[in-house]
């Protein structure tokens, strides 16, 4: 099965050089009161959309377990190395694109600073869905195409692509932004019900970070947010979905599925996953599951 290009962060140090060094504390604040807002009170089992090296993991320490899926594996490595080797979590590289797990296994889902990579997003929704149960909670977030300061450049002729239009840009490679209402729509296609917006990140901008506060500018924000429900003209956008009510809970015991061919069960071993249809091998390797397909 052919599926779009993946932006791969392998051997990046992204969390140490964009978030722990990168003068991102307001943006991870900010995050973090939407995720309280928006998260389910508790839950069984939570599949975490883009990982990477577990900076969102903790805060959902209201479910009984997490898997983290990434595509790289040095950036689960790094949240292996954050997180410990805990039962809670279960570390897996993975295509999102092409998930290795069987129908309706998870009750939640998250998938932050993810989306944006995503050069087939409506295919990565639908991808998503298939792995929920009905009614299972999904927390998107986006970046927002029509945000103020493109709305701004483009009345001043700055820019020349309109951040009214519904159609994805790429400003660069594999990283684009999307417009609401295009998001919302893929969102319904794919079998989701949008329940609550909020917008975040409103102050983005260094002039903001140098003469505020950040508590006061986590403050702001956190008001600035409720508004997410009546425009969307922040950088970043979080979307609280449902799951349809149509769908099959995943059977007692049944987990991975074979990305490749999509058998299931797979007979596991310590050191590696086997499809017994295909005859296709996935090592696991220091803690991790990597069912990347070449």
């Amino acid at each position: 099965m052919t599926t779009p290009p993946v932006c791969n962060y392998e051997g990046s140090d992204y969390q140490q050089s964009f978030w722990d060094q990168g003068g991102r504390a307001y943006e991870d604040a900010v995050e973090a009161v939407a995720l309280r807002r928006l998260l389910p009170a508790s839950g069984k089992l939570l599949l975490e959309l883009g990982a990477g090296a577990g900076r969102n993991t903790p805060r959902y320490r209201n479910f009984e377990r997490v898997v983290l899926l990434d595509y790289s594996r040095t950036q689960l490595e790094q949240a292996h190395a954050r997180l410990g080797d805990s039962q809670r979590y279960v570390y897996v590289a993975a295509d999102v694109y092409r998930l290795p797990f069987v129908a309706g296994l998870f009750d939640a889902a998250t998938m932050i600073r993810t989306l944006h990579h995503m050069a087939d997003a409506p295919g990565a929704l639908a991808q998503v869905r298939s792995v929920l149960q009905p009614g299972a909670a999904f927390i998107l977030e986006y970046a927002n195409k029509k945000n103020l300061k493109a709305v701004l450049r483009f009345a001043l002729g700055r820019q020349k692509w309109n951040p009214f239009s519904l159609e994805p840009v790429e400003f660069a490679r594999l990283n684009f932004d999307f417009h609401p209402a295009a998001v919302r729509s893929w969102l319904k296609a794919s079998g989701f019900n949008v329940e609550r917006q909020l917008t975040v990140s409103h102050f983005r901008m260094g002039v903001f970070k140098k003469l505020l506060p950040l508590k006061l500018l986590v403050a702001m924000d956190a008001l600035a947010q409720l508004t997410g429900d009546w425009w969307q003209f922040s950088p970043s956008v979080f979307a609280a979905c449902r799951a349809s009510a149509e769908g099959q809970i995943a059977a007692e015991g049944a987990f991975f599925k074979c990305p490749a061919c999509g058998h299931a069960p797979l007979a596991e071993t310590p050191t590696e996953v086997l499809c017994e249809s295909c005859g296709r091998h996935y090592p696991v390797t220091g803690g991790i599951y990597d069912f990347r397909v070449s």
